[in-house]
């Protein structure tokens, strides 16, 4: 099997795939904020004067409304997983993105709530409470729009990362599901009751393309997308292989995996389909380039989902999505690179080990690990470097449980030249941290700094 992971016909095919790309991340942050002015646009040319309490009210209820709808519908973009957003700038700040999305949508709603209660109670002279129960009750599709920010509010509260830490990632997982069905509830009383959509018929064409683009996105890259490739390329277990205490790689074989177009340092959602792991969908890196009829991934056991891989068996039904992820050949601009792994985090390094392109002696890698035992793949690793040239180095605890330091001074030893390397970087949050700190005291700017965080 080990000869059968490192062909090198399964190289040259990983690197036909390479193709240099840019990030475009910074276009599409203008282009939100872009948007964001235009929808506020809306406000301004329907709000001729605003004169009196009850009108500024209104006015800003109105303001955080336009702007709460506008960021929905970007949170539901961040969740479709276009291939745009996932591959060229990275699944990790999609994530960023939409949290971050989350958080404003949730704060601009509560206060369009708050706002346009107290505004219209001011105008009418009438309780809080008692304007409320009017709006809720009386008012076009606002009982719908009630349960809708109702749930958007839970959705909210279980994401916290308080709580988000405390929850089954299953439990977190169907919950967050429910922001579609939310949005859909919110979405009608915008048109029936906002004062910039009621008789503007370009304004509500407008939202309804906007609404319906999203949509068709999240239903054509989170259902049927997947569901061509899972038909198509039919997966299932292969075998099962411990390769270190606590770590096991799952062999996945399917019909022309190739076609996929996966690329090395990029991961898949898993699910597998045997007793109590089919309800579970979780992110695991290629932990090897991905060959007509095989793909590979290494799992190290940290909950139960990862424990339960071990008990799969041959045959096994397997349902994927993907491939994601931007930590890929593609982002090097240098000649030179250098790879620092930690625990699990060397799957996806392992795999960009055998297939980046250059000169084996401008490649290098350090491992950071517990123990000697815990460097899995280490026997595929030499392979590898002894075919390419490469340097390949380890730092493991010593016999008193002293952790090597990886800092500015040492890196600049290892690599006098390191400011000229390309550095990609995967492992636990406290050694990438760590090692951010120290790759940026030794001179490597933050573009040559390639990482992709799984705590999603």
């Amino acid at each position: 099997m080990t000869t059968l992971l490192n062909s090198r016909a399964g190289r040259r095919l990983a690197l036909r795939q390479i193709r240099p790309r840019r990030s475009p991340a910074v276009p599409l942050v203008l282009l939100s904020w872009a948007g964001a002015a235009a929808v506020l646009s809306l406000w301004w040319m329907n709000t001729p004067n605003v004169t009196g309490n009850a009108a500024w009210l209104n006015g800003a209820g109105r303001l955080s409304g336009l702007l709460a709808g506008y960021v929905l519908a970007l949170v539901v973009l961040q969740m479709a997983r276009v291939p745009a957003l996932e591959r060229r700038v990275g699944s990790d700040r999609v994530a960023r993105w939409h949290a971050m999305s989350g958080r404003y949508a949730l704060c601009l709603i509560l206060a369009h709530v708050g706002l346009i209660i107290a505004g219209y109670a001011t105008q009418g002279g009438v309780s809080f409470v008692a304007q409320t129960e009017t709006m809720v009750l009386t008012f076009p599709d606002m009982l719908e729009a009630t349960v809708g920010t109702v749930t958007l509010v839970v959705i909210g509260l279980v994401s916290a990362g308080m709580v988000r830490r405390r929850l089954p990632y299953e439990v977190w997982y169907y919950l967050h599901l429910l922001t579609y069905a939310a949005v859909f509830l919110t979405f009608w009383h915008q048109l029936s009751n906002g004062a910039e959509f009621v008789g503007d018929m370009t304004a509500q064409t407008a939202w309804y393309v906007l609404y319906g683009a999203v949509s068709a996105l999240a239903i054509w890259y989170r259902l049927l997308v997947p569901l061509r490739l899972n038909l198509r390329h039919r997966m299932r277990v292969e075998a099962v292989v411990q390769e270190a205490p606590g770590i096991v790689s799952v062999l996945i074989k399917g019909r022309k995996l190739h076609r996929i177009g996966a690329e090395a340092g990029q991961f898949f959602r898993w699910r597998f389909l045997a007793p109590g792991l089919r309800w579970g969908s979780h992110p695991y890196s290629l932990s090897a380039p991905p060959r007509p009829n095989l793909l590979r991934i290494t799992v190290k056991a940290v909950g139960g989902h990862s424990t339960g891989l071990a008990e799969l068996k041959p045959g096994t039904r397997v349902w994927a999505e993907g491939p994601y992820g931007a930590m890929t050949a593609s982002r090097r601009s240098q000649g030179k690179v250098l790879m620092i792994a930690g625990g699990a985090g060397i799957t996806p390094i392992r795999a960009l080990f055998e297939t980046l392109p250059g000169k084996g002696g401008d490649l290098t890698l350090l491992y950071r690990a517990r123990t000697v035992e815990d460097l899995a793949l280490w026997g595929e690793l030499k392979q590898i470097a002894t075919e390419r040239d490469a340097r390949l180095l380890y730092a493991v605890n010593g016999p008193d449980g002293a952790r090597p330091e990886i800092s500015a001074e040492r890196l600049r030893a290892l690599l006098p030249d390191i400011d000229e390397h390309d550095v990609y970087l995967c492992g636990p949050p406290g050694l990438t941290e760590h090692a951010y700190e120290a790759l940026h005291d030794a001179g490597v700017p933050d573009r040559r700094i390639h990482h992709e965080s799984f705590e999603l």
